[in-house]
């Protein structure tokens, strides 16, 4: 049949006139126009009908995978197997004459048709992402990873068997040197194969997910995880730069997740303020008296002193001297005054751990420790309740006697 083919036109063109050379390559060059041609009109007709086709599907569909499958051209690729099979079968007629040409045509097409594959592979994989990114279960998985992995695999095949259908040597015979060639191959996927095992290290023991919010003082990275792929995670930083980190470099250095942070019910506020020690007193029966005018820690001083005059008293305490016996001190008075301000402050979650601590004395002077946490999370929020809550404190200082260390200025020098 494809010889009679051929023969018709050659046939037709001797009789018109033409030399038997003359005849061979028209023949070859009409029927070859005419096969592309054939194959152009087939390609657009069955993409129209395709396209028709998904959207349609697409618009009566509940799901959504459709519409990625047309986004990421599927239709498109494959309306190209059609004219690519109408160009197999034309390719010996129209070479009929031409063996080593027509074989040079074929192993073409069939290149054509691994790499045809290897893209419609690519978006099915591509669109089943897209797909999975918007289900919530999926969201915060690398699945960029899992992809380019695949992807790998199936670049992998498809240059094997493009590469054994140029050299006519069975695809199978490749795989008894890859022995041989091992080291190489190691040496040039190095960085893929690391990025596979960091993919599965992280995923499996859920060291990171794309919303995570990671610091790796290493990279200058600080901000929100945007993308995990198989080498290299994309970090956008709270300035909005966005800092790319190796993937295998999540398991071989050391990072910083605030995921807890985000999941827990607060945001820790843990800072102290410097007490210059020769500030700090005990307090007499007058200071006692005008620190009563202090709402907060009325009820403490009226029970307290009580507790302490009744101690001495009992005790028979020589209190001409107030090192004896047990006293109130203006530190101590200011770190229940800090307790119970924080205790009413609406910003700090009173379920979790809310401590007052005095920290180990420094050559600067007494630390005094606020450990506690926010309710809002949110870093701006978070940000101006610690400010709130430090700007009351400062300010409250002086009405405790009590002092923040700070190095001499010019002014301070002067004025001595």
């Amino acid at each position: 049949m494809n010889t009679g083919l051929s023969r018709i036109i050659y046939e037709y063109l001797l009789k018109l006139g033409l030399s038997e050379n003359l005849a061979v390559y028209l023949n070859l060059f009409i029927i070859l126009v005419g096969a592309i041609i054939l194959a152009w009109f087939f390609d657009l007709i069955i993409w129209k009908i395709l396209r028709y086709l998904s959207l349609k599907f697409a618009k009566q569909s509940k799901t959504n995978f459709d519409n990625f499958l047309v986004t990421n051209k599927v239709p498109r690729y494959l309306a190209h197997i059609i004219p690519l099979s109408i160009l197999f079968e034309f390719i010996p007629i129209a070479f009929i004459d031409f063996e080593y040409g027509g074989n040079i045509a074929l192993k073409t097409l069939r290149i054509i048709g691994v790499v045809l594959v290897l893209y419609i592979v690519k978006s099915l994989f591509r669109s089943t992402n897209d797909y999975l990114k918007t289900k919530p279960r999926f969201r915060d998985k690398p699945m960029d990873s899992y992809i380019q992995v695949f992807m790998i695999f199936a670049w992998f095949i498809g240059f094997l068997t493009i590469f054994a259908i140029i050299t006519n040597v069975q695809i199978w015979s490749f795989f008894t040197a890859l022995g041989a060639g091992s080291a190489v191959i190691l040496l040039i996927f190095k960085d893929s194969i690391l990025g596979l095992v960091a993919s599965i290290q992280v995923s499996i023991n859920d060291m990171v997910r794309i919303g995570d919010w990671i610091t790796f003082e290493k990279y200058g990275a600080d901000g929100e995880v945007s993308e995990i792929t198989l080498a290299t995670v994309k970090v956008q930083n709270f300035d909005k730069t966005i800092t790319t980190i190796p993937t295998y470099a999540l398991i071989s250095d050391s990072f910083k997740n605030w995921r807890g942070m985000q999941d827990s019910d607060g945001r820790r506020i843990k800072r102290a303020l410097i007490i210059r020690q020769k500030s700090i007193r005990f307090l007499s029966n007058e200071d006692i008296i005008s620190f009563k005018n202090i709402e907060l820690i009325k009820p403490y001083l009226e029970t307290r002193n009580e507790q302490i005059t009744s101690y001495n008293v009992s005790n028979e305490i020589n209190k001409e001297l107030a090192i004896n016996g047990r006293n109130l001190t203006n530190i101590g008075v200011f770190r229940k005054y800090v307790t119970n301000y924080l205790q009413n402050h609406s910003a700090v979650n009173k379920k979790m751990t809310l401590m007052v601590r005095q920290l180990e004395p420094t050559p600067q002077g007494i630390p005094l420790e606020i450990y506690a946490f926010s309710s809002d999370k949110r870093w701006e929020n978070y940000e101006y309740v610690m400010a709130d809550i430090f700007d009351h404190l400062l300010a409250a200082l002086p009405y405790f006697d009590l002092e923040i260390f700070e190095l001499p200025n010019s002014i301070d020098v002067r004025t001595q």
